[in-house]
């Protein structure tokens, strides 16, 4: 079994949105979403941009700069709203 860094993907509400990605990066999406379908046993074939919103929550949870940086940002907020209050 492939060990994949994405696992079943959640039902949620989507928010749309239109992005153009290149051809390769298209290929590799569509390889990606065969791959999860068969280590998942699935008979119905994932749709590829049902793995997009998972991929980047998986990369930006994972992003260290990212989760620092917005620590930082939230512990400002608040700071600040105290110097106003």
């Amino acid at each position: 079994m492939t060990k994949l860094k994405l696992g079943p993907l959640e039902d949620d509400k989507p928010v749309k949105l239109t992005i153009e990605l290149p051809a390769a990066v298209f290929r590799d999406l569509k390889s990606y979403a065969e791959i999860l379908t068969r280590s998942e046993g699935a008979t119905t074939p994932t749709e590829p941009a049902k793995l997009i919103a998972p991929m980047i929550e998986r990369f930006m949870a994972t992003d260290r700069a990212f989760a620092k940086a917005r620590r930082g940002a939230a512990q400002s907020v608040p700071e600040a709203a105290e110097r106003s209050g």
